[in-house]
């Protein structure tokens, strides 16, 4: 008698409606035996202010600036800006096989506190407001540069996310045309919503809510929930329950909400394998000054490495880097296990002890 398909036990290919993309997911193989390197580290002991830190307040930048002595969250532009403004418009192409086209941009950093041993999973729910406030201006100000097209905020968290500050920061950087990323949602999210007069993420948000599978963490606002189709072994995206093009049509209780899902998602991570947990996380929201979009529905990726332990991380190699991304745990088992961890983060349950 053939076997039923078992999407709990048979390997299968997952379709990530964001992008048109596909995963393979290989359950069976969570049965096999671990043979890599274990490692623990040494608990993270920075002082609230460093000397040597040029993210800190009052302290000299290379380029000489000398940053204010800020009391909350603080932004200014990269000293190593990867996008410059002034970049002269150009192309370069040779038979249509070498291909350059010249892109400008502002790139902004920004602080999310002026203690430097706080991250967002350790910071008061007020504070991290703070943080959403400042994002929400440097959208504003961006924005009314009309050439600008896209604004993609982000964070790196940690040394091996490429973060080169320890100093809890993020990034926003600005460009004039849309990233591939972004194309790609746009894409995906305007097929569906011409086809269905309604959002592509508020239908997927609503099966969600239905299996209660996938979600790690909800409040009246927003949704923390391990994709149906992540990568990454404990990958989450946040989804607002009211669709909203960009982070300014996020009213007062909405953003002490999202405030209350990014402190209670960040500390699930940090307790999963009891260290600061890195990762890439970064907000997709609508261009600007390009239209409507009234198909796009803001949300917030996080994209983390850590597999097993607080050193051993998932590696794009061999198969995934040459023929499609592929995972191993699946995402109801990676929600599960995020879900059950406590909302009061580990270092304090230790105090508490």
């Amino acid at each position: 008698m053939p076997l039923s398909f078992n999407i709990k036990e048979h390997p299968h290919k997952r379709l990530n409606i964001l992008t048109g993309e596909w995963v393979l997911v290989s359950p069976h193989r969570t049965k096999r035996p671990w043979q890599g390197k274990m490692e623990t580290i040494a608990a993270d002991k920075r002082p609230a202010y460093d000397a040597g830190c040029y993210l800190c307040p009052g302290n000299k930048r290379s380029d000489g600036t000398v940053n204010p002595a800020y009391i909350k969250p603080y932004a200014f532009t990269n000293d190593f800006s990867a996008l410059l403004k002034d970049t002269p418009d150009g192309s370069y192409n040779n038979d249509d096989l070498l291909q350059a086209v010249s892109e400008k941009g502002i790139c902004r950093v920004i602080c999310f506190s002026p203690q430097h041993n706080l991250t967002l999973s350790q910071m008061e729910l007020n504070d991290i407001v703070k943080v959403i406030e400042l994002w929400q201006e440097e959208f504003i100000s961006l924005g009314n540069e009309h050439w600008i097209k896209y604004i993609q905020v982000f964070e790196n968290k940690g040394e091996i996310m490429g973060c080169s500050n320890p100093h809890p920061h993020g990034q926003i950087w600005a460009q004039a045309n849309l990233p591939v990323e972004i194309n790609k949602e746009t894409i995906q999210q305007k097929k569906y919503f011409e086809a269905n007069s309604k959002s592509l993420l508020g239908s997927y948000l609503n099966i969600e809510l239905e299996k209660q599978e996938r979600i790690v963490y909800a409040n009246e606002n927003f949704v923390a929930l391990v994709p149906f189709w992540a990568v990454w072994p404990y990958e989450t995206i946040i989804i607002s329950r009211r669709q909203v093009k960009n982070i300014l049509e996020f009213n007062e209780y909405e953003k002490k909400s999202l405030a209350d899902i990014l402190q209670k998602l960040t500390i699930r991570y940090d307790n999963l394998f009891e260290t600061s947990f890195p990762y890439s996380a970064g907000m997709h929201q609508s261009p600007v000054n390009d239209g409507e979009h009234n198909e796009w529905h803001w949300h917030m990726h996080f994209y983390p490495p850590l597999l097993r332990s607080a050193t051993v991380k998932k590696f794009m190699v061999g198969y995934e880097m040459l023929a499609n991304p592929q995972r191993d745990i699946t995402p109801e088992w990676a929600a599960e296990k995020l879900r059950n961890l406590a909302d009061v983060h580990y270092t304090k349950q230790k105090e508490l002890a």
